[in-house]
């Protein structure tokens, strides 16, 4: 039986550079995200990924306490609530990487990445222009006018339960999907070892 640990502590940027080299700290953002700039030797388990990543996760909390970091903080806050869930705790880092560059802390890229958008600004292009798309084409074709209703049933789906199906398709597009980056399978195994 698994037992569950404590809500995630959440850690300044000041808080977390003081003792950054005791985490093994873990970005959950997708891998385009990632290698647009990361915190200094974090491994990259994307937020869909983690409950793959649970038993190595847990694995590398028994060796030294885990730092869960996104962007702005609400997917690490998301993840550390999935891994405290099955009994491993993590910290969560106030503000994310955004907080972190912005308080002048060095920021990891990986060589000649390009910065992609933000996942949330991709779903938001693609839903307003799939709405647009079938208002647009519901004034020649009717049953058009659908499609803006299952975006909008979609998105509305993702407000209540915190989950975005837009984001884990987009999130697999080639732009999102760095080369060079760690096989997932790999950073599994760096984090287990």
């Amino acid at each position: 039986m698994i037992t569950p640990v404590e809500p995630a502590t959440a850690l300044t940027t000041g808080q977390a550079a003081a003792r950054l080299t005791k985490f093994t700290v873990v970005d959950v953002r997708s891998p385009g995200e990632y290698a647009g700039g990361h915190l200094p030797g974090a491994h990259n388990v994307p937020l869909e990924r983690l409950d793959e990543a649970a038993e190595a996760l847990a694995a590398a909390s028994a060796r030294g306490p885990l730092l869960l970091v996104c962007a702005s903080g609400n997917r690490s806050t998301k993840g550390c609530a999935r891994l405290a869930a099955r009994g491993v705790g993590a910290a969560t880092l106030e503000g994310g990487t955004h907080a972190w560059a912005a308080a002048g802390h060095p920021v990891e890229r990986a060589a000649g990445a390009r910065t992609p958008w933000p996942m949330d600004r991709q779903v938001r292009l693609a839903a307003g222009s799939l709405v647009a798309a079938g208002f647009v084409a519901g004034r020649f074709w009717r049953p058009a006018h659908w499609l803006s209703g299952a975006i909008g049933a979609g998105l509305v789906f993702s407000g209540l339960t915190g989950t975005c199906g837009m984001a884990s398709a987009l999130a697999r597009l080639p732009h999102n999907r760095p080369g060079g980056s760690v096989p997932f399978e790999e950073t599994l195994a760096r984090l287990a070892a």
